[in-house]
């Protein structure tokens, strides 16, 4: 139990720091590549696992240029730089999660439930996780409007809390919530933690690109 407590320690520190560098050293050069760079560095990883190599360039010519721009003062609005960035991520989600749902397309937490319990599912699963790719897109696209809104009308400080640490605080209360209201409804549902769920999602979806689309 040992790594949650520290992933969960880590996740909680980053995050009270990165509410801090917002709000006391947005424009500073070592803020810009602590607060920007985690994106670019995990969109990084993640070309060169499947060997993207352009995208991989990319993303390193874009921290770099990031970080340059900063250090010489290049950079008016920072501000926006972290508002783009927080919205961007979950409209890239959102979409990801919308578009999966499209007519012969497998939903996105059908895929990652497929690839948990080896390729097969009654159909109430199927049409379960479904609603459960519906929740997730509309999640994302609430918290994208909320982001903008809070932007346009809330001080600094105040996004930049909601960004920082009510972002992964609601991103794990609907996890929560979801894992106990899916027994609730389903108690006959083989039981699977949130750790497998993730390490699930994580993988690649080979294992569920053929399953049918419920």
């Amino acid at each position: 139990m040992w790594r949650p407590a520290l992933s969960a320690l880590a996740l909680v520190a980053y995050a009270v720091f990165s509410h801090w560098s917002m709000v006391h050293a947005a424009g500073s050069p070592w803020a810009v590549a602590v607060l920007l760079g985690p994106l670019l560095v995990t969109a990084g990883a993640y070309a060169a696992a499947r060997r993207q190599w352009v995208m991989l360039a990319a993303m390193g010519a874009g921290l770099a240029a990031v970080v340059l721009l900063a250090w010489r003062g290049g950079v008016a609005e920072v501000n926006r730089l972290y508002v783009l960035q927080h919205v961007g991520i979950h409209a890239a989600l959102g979409s990801v999660f919308a578009i999966s749902l499209r007519g012969g397309a497998v939903p996105m937490i059908t895929g990652v439930a497929l690839r948990v319990h080896g390729g097969h599912m009654p159909e109430a699963m199927h049409c379960y996780t479904r609603r459960v790719t519906q929740l997730w897109a509309g999640y994302f696209f609430c918290m994208l409007a909320l982001s903008l809104l809070l932007y346009g009308t809330a001080s600094w400080d105040v996004w930049s809390l909601f960004a920082n640490v009510g972002t992964p605080l609601a991103v794990a209360a609907v996890m929560v919530a979801e894992w106990r209201v899916r027994y609730w409804l389903h108690p006959e549902f083989e039981r699977v933690s949130i750790a497998t769920a993730m390490r699930a999602f994580r993988t690649r979806p080979a294992a569920a690109a053929g399953a049918p689309a419920p």
